[in-house]
């Protein structure tokens, strides 16, 4: 492996690739640390050390620190991952959207402009919400210092304008490594910010009683929970599928041999996060009547993540949510469609709707191993930690070591293809 990096290295437009991509990544996290107009530094790192679960926890996770800093990339990638999320949701809703995606280069474009718009205007309205959240004193509770000092109208104004900006960048910035570094800028965005969080995580657990039984147990759940992500995603189920022979003009196409290649996970780490979105909702809830008897009760059950009414509707919420983003990603008509259009079929299966009912049982099949592979993988180093007593390491989930090891999975394949290109051994060999 570290000769087959040297190569990558050595080879002239792969390594201005790389650094390319290591250069976007580090200023991304210069700008998690910059703080936004009319922000006080010093009173914001010592309030934002009060906060370390919930949803704040979480989406201050995936900014790499950045949120809890009120820096200028305070919201990170998270808009543009949730404006791409409702914008193939609407494609179920709005016929107009699935006739784009059907048009390919020029549809696909299109509904990367309305992306890129909606990004924007989450971006504003999360600035907005994070703005007051901080100067009323919900972002940082109990603590006795002000994050913004000048709350008039034009100070407040700056900072959420700079939080909009800072959205806009960050989105700009990833599909810069897209277009021309290595790798899904979008993905190694949140990737950055997940590995930047970790080394304090850990010291946080070292700093703990029995530190060096915490950190073995914290290790081994990585070092397990890794090898269980890398076996199931590069599991595949291959459809084979046979193409007739037909005639264009002179010349014969087709008799070719190839595969539909199904992932156990197709819905990758989106319903852990939705159903991690979900469950912070009753908690929002309970704020608005914290002395009520329900308000209490969903404060002792739903706000630290331990309890089992709280583990059971996780993993029910998971496991809906796997069937139900797979079944918008995958079309199983789509695909029966397009193979019987260009000739191809199953061997054994008639072609179209026999075709889409087999290929649509298939995946319902494979979704029940995936669905319960997501709530076990999401659960179990929450479990565990929480068993320890370590909640400083509550954000050290399953959620985050997927997120991890499929983005630098998806990056070394790319890396490694380039390689093979130019005839040179590749990672994974």
């Amino acid at each position: 492996m570290l000769t087959a990096f040297a190569q990558a290295f050595r080879t002239p437009d792969l390594r201005r690739k790389l650094l390319f991509t290591l250069g976007i990544m580090a200023i991304y996290r210069l700008g998690t640390v910059i703080p936004a107009p009319g922000v006080d530094y010093g009173n914001v790192q010592v309030c934002s050390a009060s906060v370390e679960t919930g949803l704040l926890g979480m989406v201050n996770l995936f900014s790499g620190g950045g949120l809890l800093q009120l820096s200028i990339f305070a919201l990170g990638i998270m808009p543009y991952i949730t404006a791409s999320i409702i914008v193939q949701l609407l494609r179920v809703v709005i016929p107009h959207f699935e006739a784009l995606h059907k048009e390919g280069q020029a549809g696909t474009a299109k509904l990367t402009q309305y992306t890129r718009y909606l990004t924007i205007g989450l971006g504003l309205l999360q600035s907005v919400t994070v703005v007051v959240m901080a100067t009323n004193g919900t972002m940082f509770p109990g603590c006795p210092l002000v994050p913004i000092p000048q709350q008039d109208f034009f100070s407040l104004f700056l900072t959420v304008l700079a939080m909009t900006a800072g959205t806009g960048l960050v989105m700009w910035l990833g599909e810069l490594i897209t277009e021309r570094g290595v790798g899904n800028g979008m993905s190694l965005m949140i990737f950055t910010s997940i590995v930047a969080s970790f080394p304090s995580q850990i010291l946080a657990v070292a700093a703990t009683n029995n530190a060096v039984r915490n950190v073995a147990i914290l290790l081994l759940i990585l070092f397990v929970v890794t090898l269980a992500v890398v076996f199931v995603e590069q599991t595949q189920r291959r459809i084979p599928v046979q193409y007739a022979k037909r005639m264009v003009g002179r010349r014969l196409y087709g008799g070719s041999t190839t595969y539909i290649p199904l992932k156990i996970n197709q819905a990758g780490v989106i319903p852990v996060i939705f159903a991690s979105s979900i469950l912070q909702v009753p908690m929002l809830a309970a704020q608005f009547a914290p002395t009520s008897g329900w308000s209490q009760w969903l404060q002792l059950n739903f706000a630290t993540g331990t309890s089992w009414y709280y583990m059971v509707t996780y993993a029910v919420l998971i496991i809906a949510f796997a069937f139900f983003y797979t079944s918008i990603t995958f079309n199983p008509d789509e695909v029966a469609d397009n193979m019987k259009r260009y000739g191809g079929f199953i061997p054994g299966i008639r072609a179209g709707q026999p075709t889409a009912d087999y290929l649509r049982y298939v995946v319902t099949r494979l979704n029940w191993p995936g669905a319960l592979y997501l709530a076990v993988v999401a659960m179990l180093p929450v479990i565990v930690i929480a068993a320890m007593g370590v909640q400083s390491a509550m954000q050290f989930g399953g959620t985050t070591i997927m997120i991890m090891v499929g983005v630098g999975l998806q990056t070394v394949k790319e890396i490694d293809s380039q390689l093979q290109q130019r005839h040179y051994e590749g990672f994974l060999q």
